[in-house]
């Protein structure tokens, strides 16, 4: 178990927490589908009307969908992607839009 670092000895524990998914808004469910895809990112779900994708070697998932969240598509912020080459990204993600 792990003690929250503000607990007092002998006080609550905190339980193993995780994120796993991350709801991102789109206007075109297929063409986002297929951008990251491009990149090698593994297709989950797909369940009607909703996308779930990973990104190789993560945690945490993306969803999409038109009845996954009410935010305008486009307006995602503050979410950052991590990579071991960013040139090597950019030049993949440059290319494939």
């Amino acid at each position: 178990m792990t003690q929250h670092r503000n607990a007092q000895p002998g006080s609550a524990t905190v339980v193993d927490m995780k994120l796993e998914v991350v709801v991102i808004p789109v206007s075109d469910i297929e063409r986002a589908r297929v951008f990251y895809q491009s990149f090698g990112w593994r297709l989950d779900a797909r369940p009607t009307g909703v996308v779930q994708l990973t990104p190789p070697g993560s945690g945490c998932s993306v969803q999409f969908g038109g009845n996954r969240s009410t935010a305008a598509p486009g307006s995602a912020q503050g979410l950052c992607l991590v990579v071991s080459d960013p040139q090597a990204a950019l030049d993949k993600m440059t290319s494939a839009s």
